[in-house]
């Protein structure tokens, strides 16, 4: 009765976390949650007061749907500035969030049966949006060792004649890990050498913390740049994440497509947070160093007190702002009676009898894992891995 492809979609389990614990919240139950991917912090006021001033002078009418001008050329000039990219407006479309850019670039490059190369661990969103765009998403494994980085062994054994593209994720959610240049050279030699296409989240750009360094695929070279889209946006970097206003930048030919396909789903972003995001990227940009300094202090004590538990272990993230824990030792022991069997079970058990909210690694491809995400204030982030901490020492 209904259509089979998007009853095939699951929905997103970190939303579905997230929504559940503010339930609980709101039933008055002391819930702890690090299940939210989203700053904990005010939009700074700079960027809240040209939203005022956008509304005061009625500017609440239609817009061009790939963006207003001073919007392309804002993202323009960051590309330029930030990452020795050469885009021109016309290269450029500003879409409702990030994960709006994504789908419109899956749904302008991919046909019927086309396959995408998605590296686990995942963002839980890309084998639905490959799916919702009538693609294949084909998971490859990577390995810790390798923070997490697909190899070029591990893209060859995933190629077939239908490989149409590879989803990067850099720094990546759920893991935190960045890739290296070198591994992204691979990554692009790999992609050139095969003519696919690259579609890189760089969502997370700014929160990278000691001595990581962010790299633009696109930036290594014509060729490259030529199969890329890049997908950003002012979500994390700002704490507008309600504000949802993230851009692709990628060819002219593919931008157009993308901008056709946009003016038939959803027009224009809105256009008061059009005017927001462009007083996010051309005003001052102290408050993003204050935001990553946060997180980078409760990344180190998160970090620490994870460690300190027996049974849990972690890679240390280097941007984000989450934690991926490896929380298999924990299978097959039990609390109250209640055996842990995997990640699932780990984090419902968890919530219903400690009150804290964590995700599965299941929807990551990573079942072995949990997400924590140091989004949220220290006396809370405290409180919760305390819990977490008697949690598993319970476990028997």
């Amino acid at each position: 009765m209904f259509s089979r492809k998007a009853q095939s979609i699951s929905p997103s389990p970190t939303l579905t976390i997230d929504a559940k614990a503010k339930q609980l919240k709101k039933e008055g139950v002391d819930v702890i949650g690090f299940g939210a991917g989203e700053p904990d912090f005010e939009t700074p006021a700079h960027i809240k007061e040209a939203a005022v001033r956008a509304i005061e002078a009625g500017f609440t009418r239609y817009t061009p749907v790939a963006g207003i001008p001073e919007l392309l050329e804002a993202v323009s000039q960051k590309l330029q500035k930030d990452n020795g990219l050469a885009y021109e407006p016309r290269n450029i479309v500003v879409a409702n969030g990030a994960k709006h850019a994504l789908c419109n670039a899956l749904a302008a490059l991919l046909n019927p049966g086309d396959e995408v190369v998605i590296p686990a661990p995942y963002w839980v969103s890309y084998p639905e949006m490959v799916k919702i765009n009538d693609g294949v998403p084909v998971v490859i494994q990577t390995k810790k060792e390798n923070n997490f980085c697909p190899s070029p062994e591990d893209l060859k054994q995933a190629l077939t004649p239908k490989t149409k593209a590879i989803i990067i994720n850099s720094p990546g959610n759920p893991t935190g890990q960045v890739y290296s240049k070198e591994q992204l050279q691979a990554i692009a030699d790999f992609a050139v050498q095969h003519n696919l296409f690259v579609i890189a989240d760089e969502i997370y750009e700014k929160l990278i913390y000691g001595d990581s360094e962010h790299v633009s695929i696109a930036s290594l070279g014509e060729e490259i740049k030529k199969r890329t889209v890049l997908v950003n946006g002012v979500s994390k970097t700002y704490a507008m994440t309600g504000w949802r206003i993230g851009y692709s930048a990628s060819t002219a030919e593919i931008a157009k497509i993308m901008s056709s396909i946009q003016s038939h789903a959803t027009s224009h972003a809105n256009s008061i947070a059009q005017k927001a995001a462009v007083a996010a990227l051309t005003g001052p940009q102290d408050c993003v160093q204050e935001m990553k300094e946060a997180f980078d202090a409760r990344r180190k004590t998160m970090v620490g007190k994870i460690r300190s538990i027996p049974g849990l272990s972690c890679i240390e993230p280097q941007g984000a702002f989450y934690l991926f824990v490896d929380v298999s030792s924990t299978f097959g022991r039990a609390y109250n009676g209640r055996t842990v069997n995997s990640s699932d079970d780990f984090a419902a058990a968890l919530l219903e009898e400690k009150q804290v909210a964590v995700v599965p690694g299941t929807g990551f491809g990573a079942p072995d894992y949990i997400r924590l995400s140091y989004a949220l204030a220290t006396e809370q982030m405290l409180k919760g891995l305390e819990r977490i901490a008697a949690f598993v020492r319970a476990l028997a």
